[in-house]
């Protein structure tokens, strides 16, 4: 299950709950999450701030959903994928995976470098909890498709490979079509399996 839906005709969005999470997180990446208000993510939605307590308890309850459920989504897919896949195959299947959430989920990634540490603890922990679970499965696969590579080097390696994925925030939408998308891919694996 995604973080929540983007609007646009392919997907539109089906509840209030996942346009609130939308906006914050379009608002929270463009102007950090201690300079968003309430008020400002109802409006954004076109309903008065305190609208929002139907949904959510706190700002700090919308962060830990936004942040928390994208943690869970890239966690679970990956489990879904490595239950079915193994080796070069899995490799690939996890850098699509990867390549789609950079790519759809782009204001999260840059929530999550900025503002990780204005979750709660508890919140904080599970995020980092389900982002380890995350990078082993990317450490196994890539273990099973170069044997020769280490624990400790895998673990590098993957990290490497999200600072490449995740760097969709900071290049131009342009060059995201689907030619852009396959040059990230490729060059994921290439980075991968050097």
């Amino acid at each position: 299950m995604r973080p929540y839906k983007i609007s646009n005709s392919d997907r539109p969005v089906v509840s209030r709950r996942e346009q609130l999470l939308a906006e914050a997180a379009r608002l929270f990446a463009s102007h950090g999450f201690r300079g968003v208000g309430i008020n400002d993510i109802g409006a954004a939605v076109g309903i008065s701030g305190p609208g929002i307590y139907r949904h959510f308890s706190s700002k700090e309850e919308i962060l830990a959903a936004l942040l928390v459920g994208i943690s869970q989504y890239l966690h679970d897919g990956g489990e879904v994928l490595a239950k079915r896949s193994h080796g070069l195959v899995l490799l690939d299947e996890l850098i699509a995976f990867h390549l789609d959430f950079s790519l759809t989920y782009r204001d999260l990634i840059v929530l999550h470098d900025r503002d990780l540490d204005s979750l709660e603890r508890a919140s904080r922990d599970k995020v980092r909890r389900l982002q380890r679970e995350y990078v082993i499965t990317w450490v196994e696969a890539l273990r099973e498709a170069r044997l020769d590579i280490g624990e400790k080097e895998a673990g590098l390696r993957a990290h490497a490979c999200f600072g490449l994925l995740n760097s969709t925030p900071h290049l131009d939408p342009a060059a995201l079509d689907p030619a852009g998308r396959d040059v990230l891919a490729v060059m994921a694996r290439a980075a991968l399996l050097a």
